[in-house]
């Protein structure tokens, strides 16, 4: 028996099926648990999600916003009423026809918990069904982002749900099914959580005629099956890939690129410049040591980016160096706004400035995600580093979506609660300054954290009234000033890991996240 069958038994792992003609077998960085993308940041349900649903625009590679279940729109002269019309011929998967209280109610919730969203939703008189396809948005004065936040790729997405889903509340995972409109449907009935998910080929899926550009496009499901493999050992993950137990695999531990590259049975996919991450830690605002901003500014200090991102093992061209722009370095919102001490921080700063908070010893717990190929390592440098900050740091260690759940937990640390978490965000996540984590839930409570910055609310608004370019740099600069000075969020480097699939699997889009459509075999 194969390697990656014996581990894979050991580990009491689904072992992945002998390659089939039409089925495509990925494993990707983190396990599928949470099957609602709208109560969910995770990038796994984001992969779920562009599978079993669809959107009313999309993002192309030239990071255009174009109509995607939509026919088109159209926007009154003074910009507050935008007409949105569906394309003919879309079903759900029960058959029943999409409508545009499908989508009215869908955008609601969507709006109920996403920070982008919910300003949206703020600006907004309201929307109402004109017709079975047809749906009008009105504004109460002219906001800036309206495309920009339906077609937004950064999660949570304004999926589209039928109405009778879309109207529960999206604080728990509350969507009782899973049906969607997108090119694959998922049967929870078939779904063995920490083994294996099971998507099958929609066919009353109508693709658009145009081919498959970035999230936009036709959404063309060749394979009959796509399967994700739950895999927590990254041994097991690379073993597999290598066997052809395999045919994609999210992303390539650093350790592994060159003998993958050299492999004429594996293909390396690079991401595009959006593509590309930043590493970022949430800190918890509402308990010490992190409700004291001064505390929060000691940690920043202590995380040295170049220790952060060595521990990942990538070959020099596929890291920045030094990079705490909020923003994404080498993007038109880039700043150098309060990174100077960053820049120049040393862990004798860090323990002065900790020193100087009052801080008691209080437990400093890290939540470190031992099953991801970035968070596993850097986690670890980032705990080491607060220790010699003078942190008392207690890391728990379990998978992401136990971490993730634990973050949720509003407690004290002595209660179950949690104190810090590295995550990892892409540029789709961060570019744009009122759809990026650290300042689209600022005051709002829907962020694990709860972080909230009276003076960044100012800032924000005036960004979303803001129609010219200049000045909407010089506003995303004061919102990186607000989030550093405030410690808002801590951030540890940008840098960019490639994903990889078997060389007879073609078609895989270079978007920098897991996009599973499109994708076939050939022999």
């Amino acid at each position: 028996m194969r390697l990656v069958l014996a581990l894979a038994a050991l580990l009491g792992l689904a072992a992945p099926a002998a390659a089939q003609p039409n089925v495509l077998r990925a494993v990707l960085n983190l396990e599928l648990q949470v099957l609602d993308p709208i109560i969910t940041t995770s990038n796994v349900t984001r992969a779920y999600a562009y599978l079993v649903y669809d959107t009313l625009v999309a993002l192309d590679s030239k990071g255009e916003y174009r109509p995607q279940m939509l026919e088109g729109w159209e926007v009154s002269a003074d910009r507050l009423t935008w007409t949105f019309k569906l394309r003919d011929g879309l079903e759900w998967h029960d058959g029943q026809p999409v409508t545009a209280e499908d989508c009215v109610e869908s955008l609601r919730r969507w709006g109920r918990r996403d920070g982008l969203g919910s300003r949206l939703m703020a600006a907004s008189k309201g929307l109402r069904v004109v017709d079975a396809r047809t749906f009008v948005l009105e504004l109460s004065w002219p906001f800036s982002q309206v495309i920009e936040a339906i077609g937004k790729p950064a999660a949570q997405i304004p999926f589209m749900m039928p109405a009778r889903f879309a109207s529960t509340t999206p604080v728990t995972q509350a969507v009782p099914e899973t049906i969607g409109s997108g090119p694959y449907s998922f049967n929870r009935a078939e779904w063995r959580s920490g083994s294996l998910a099971i998507f099958r080929r929609n066919p009353r899926y109508v693709p658009r005629a145009e081919p498959a550009d970035g999230f936009a496009g036709g959404k063309r499901a060749h394979m009959e099956q796509v399967h994700f493999i739950s895999m927590p050992d990254i041994a097991t993950r690379i073993s597999a890939m290598t066997a052809g137990e395999a045919d994609y695999l999210e992303l390539v531990p650093g350790d592994f690129i060159e003998s993958f590259r050299r492999n004429r049975n594996i293909r390396l996919i690079e991401p595009p410049p959006l593509g590309s991450m930043i590493g970022a830690v949430a800190i918890n605002h509402q308990h010490p040591p992190f409700n004291n901003p001064q505390a929060r500014r000691a940690f920043q200090l202590a995380i040295d980016h170049n220790e952060v991102v060595a521990s990942l093992g990538l070959p020099r061209q596929m890291t920045y160096g030094f990079c705490a722009s909020i923003f994404m370095c080498g993007w038109p919102y880039a700043s150098e706004a309060a990174v100077a001490p960053l820049r120049a921080a040393t862990i004798d700063q860090a323990r002065a400035t900790l020193r100087a908070s009052g801080y008691n010893n209080e437990p400093l717990v890290l939540l470190h995600s031992m099953d991801s190929t970035i968070l596993n390592p850097t986690s670890l440098v980032i705990a080491e580093r607060a220790r010699l900050a003078g942190f008392n740091v207690q890391v728990s260690s379990a998978d992401f979506s136990t971490q993730a759940q634990r973050r949720n937990n509003t407690e004290p640390v002595e209660r179950g609660g949690w104190s810090a978490m590295p995550v990892v965000f892409t540029g789709y996540d961060m570019v744009n300054p009122i759809a990026n984590y650290s300042v689209a839930y600022n005051c709002t409570n829907n962020y694990p954290g709860r972080y909230c910055d009276p003076g960044l609310t100012p800032v924000i608004e005036a960004f979303e009234r803001e129609a010219d370019p200049a000045k909407r740099r010089e506003l995303a600069a004061q919102m990186q000033q607000h989030v550093h000075e405030a410690g808002l969020m801590g951030f540890y480097g940008q840098f960019y890991l490639p994903a990889a699939h078997r060389a007879e699997v073609t078609g895989v889009l270079p978007i920098g996240f897991p996009v599973l459509y499109n994708i076939q075999r050939v022999r």
